[in-house]
């Protein structure tokens, strides 16, 4: 008995010790958790912010994640968002605004510290044009300002206004910061010799001599074109307008051509130095110099686009606002580069106009042609032998070869043609585990409407393939993918030939002979004229292809589809996902014009071609931003 007693109370004493260390372990714990928590809320308060519960919860966990360097964490999440000041709704904190930056930088961690050189799953981030954030620009607060709330589908009759003042503002804030186009303040020879200055509208009025006016091409009455601003509209007379391209290119350097231009000349003049076509139409917003006529006429003598502005300076004059829809740091940025830099493996595969019900073989001309579900798996083969599989494959629509409208009834065909394909892919086993799969619909693929921007294929459409790959992305068109630190836009519409139809002055009709010329064409000549008692040489891009036009339109428009909404419809309170501000470092417009690749000003720009037309693809490299046109 007296050995089970003393048993039983040295039992009693060790769990008591246990019990004694456990509860100053806990005591210890809430004391450095109390601390902690007075820590960020001081430092929080220091900054000038104020946390609420739920943020305050959030800070702790994100902290909690790096035991030995908890300073540091603390303090480059208060720089984070430091530098994202503009975009946040006020200084008091809640877990969305802290979650935001939290999840970016813990993500940033991970990927340096568990970084696969042949897979960057993780840092390709796919994002629906619905998801995409909105912006409108203040001319007051001259700084854009977030839309609170997700916008409507059916907008209010007012929302048709403001698609078209956010339009026009976007591109008057770029030009606003143009040299050329600002009164000096102190030069008075300057001032005296006239400007590029912009002139409202309404300021026309009684105004004599040349002016340059910034406005959007209407036509207000039937065969009367209209240039408006947000001030008035006049009507022009584009009889003997000659259109020209402000851009980044230079004047004529060579010795012929030194002559033609004076140092002060050229600076003040230099977005004239080339003169092209490009495509001018309705709902495009153009620069026109010209004068006012007697009638209340503008005549107009020369027209062209607002000149581009460097991304890398958009992005530096509004630090911190998320245009994009993921926003990056700038130590996030540089970090990502680092690790984008060595991603030198990882390509994409891009496919256009996929016809999935295009699966048997056509006999022509006693010779068998593949069609497009043969030709399909002739690519998948391909690929699935190589060292490294791509990263992702893109597959952009149509993917009937019918248009998919009221008159189309064979949606149960096009559902079990996607279970096939997928079924095609899961039998490929290393592309089925380490691709990604994106589909983007086609302007004639199932949906609700054939409006801009266009959501995702139907479930109905999609779940046989999903059977197969269930990771398989089906997102908008367009939508957007973020690589690291490169953003690239995809975008699905046979957007060539309804720009040439709709476009009010012909454009050139040559083709240039390098894909990726953009600045020294093959054939240039020079046009002389006169302006204001001072000879101007000008050099005229006889070799610039439809195509290039194209991609000078709608950059310098800052925008996908400057078309008339008569042509194609757009969602008044979603156009913002159409806006291509600040330039990406690519877009990809998926066309059925022939596959062509440029480089433009420094945007990579390319079109896939059509797959089942002409057996075109392209091959992207991301790290190097190398373009593959491919064929089979």
């Amino acid at each position: 008995y007296e050995k089970s007693r003393q048993f039983h109370s040295r039992s009693a004493d060790t769990q008591l010790s246990v019990d004694y260390c456990l509860s100053r372990e806990r005591e210890r714990e809430r004391e450095m958790s109390s601390s902690m928590r007075n820590k960020v809320q001081r430092k929080f308060k220091m900054r000038g912010y104020s946390l609420k519960v739920e943020a305050l919860t959030e800070i702790l966990s994100f902290v909690s994640h790096f035991p030995d360097a908890q300073d540091d964490a603390l303090n480059l999440l208060l720089d984070d968002l430091q530098s994202q000041s503009q975009s946040l709704k006020s200084s008091i904190l809640d877990k969305e605004a802290v979650c935001g930056v939290t999840s970016l930088l813990l993500e940033a961690d991970m990927a340096a510290n568990h970084h696969d050189p042949t897979s960057s799953k993780s840092q390709l981030r796919i994002i629906d044009a619905f998801d995409f954030p909105k912006f409108h620009y203040d001319p007051i607060k001259k700084s854009f300002l977030r839309h609170d709330g997700i916008p409507l589908i059916h907008g209010e009759p007012s929302a048709k206004a403001t698609l078209y003042r956010d339009r026009f503002l976007l591109l008057f804030q770029r030009l606003s910061r143009d040299p050329h186009f600002a009164r000096p303040a102190f030069d008075a020879e300057y001032s005296r010799s006239g400007t590029c200055e912009i002139t409202t509208i309404q300021s026309l009025v009684g105004r004599t001599g040349k002016s340059w006016i910034l406005g959007v091409i209407s036509q207000l009455e039937d065969g009367h074109f209209y240039l408006e601003d947000l001030t008035a509209a006049v009507e022009i007379d584009l009889s003997s307008a000659i259109s020209f391209l402000p851009s980044c290119m230079h004047p004529p350097c060579s010795s012929d051509n030194a002559d033609s231009f004076t140092l002060k000349e050229t600076l003040k003049y230099s977005c004239l130095n080339s003169i092209t076509t490009g495509f001018f139409s309705e709902n495009t917003i153009v620069l026109a110099e010209g004068e006012m006529l007697l009638d209340g006429m503008f005549k107009v003598n020369t027209c062209g686009f607002p000149p581009l502005e460097d991304r890398d300076k958009s992005i530096e004059l509004f630090a911190g606002i998320d245009f994009f829809g993921c926003a990056l740091t700038k130590d996030q940025t540089l970090k990502f580069a680092e690790l984008e830099s060595g991603a030198v493996n990882d390509m994409f595969v891009i496919l256009s106009d996929v016809w999935l019900d295009s699966e048997e073989v056509l006999m022509t001309n006693l010779f068998p042609v593949e069609k497009t579900m043969g030709k399909l798996e002739t690519v998948l083969d391909g690929y699935e032998d190589v060292e490294v599989v791509p990263s992702l494959f893109v597959f952009m629509g149509n993917f009937c070869s019918h248009p998919c409208n009221l008159a189309f009834s064979s949606f149960s065909n096009l559902r079990l043609q996607f279970g096939k394909l997928g079924q095609m892919i899961g039998a490929h086993r290393r592309l089925k585990e380490h691709s990604r799969f994106l589909f983007i619909p086609g302007p004639d693929d199932p949906g609700p409407s054939t409006v801009l921007p266009r959501c995702a294929l139907p479930n109905y459409i999609t779940e046989e393939l999903k059977k197969h790959i269930p990771d398989a992305i089906f997102r908008s068109n367009p939508c957007r993918i973020k690589f690291y630190t490169q953003e690239i836009v995809f975008f699905r519409q046979d957007l060539l030939y309804r720009m040439r139809r709709s476009c009010l002055m012909p454009p050139t009709t040559e083709e240039t002979n390098d894909p990726f010329e953009h600045v020294s064409f093959p054939f240039p000549f020079y046009i002389s004229f006169v302006y204001d008692d001072v000879s101007w040489k000008l050099t005229y891009l006889s070799a610039l292809s439809y195509s290039l036009q194209l991609v000078a339109t709608i950059t310098h428009q800052s925008h996908l589809c400057p078309l008339p909404l008569t042509v194609q419809p757009i969602i008044w309170n979603y156009d913002h996902c159409l806006h291509l501000y600040p330039t990406p470092h690519t877009i990809v417009l998926g066309d059925r014009s022939e596959s062509k690749a440029f480089n433009y000003t420094g945007i990579t720009c390319f079109n896939p071609g059509s797959f089942s037309n002409d057996s075109t693809f392209v091959a992207y490299r991301p790290c190097t931003r190398e373009v593959e046109l491919s064929s089979l």
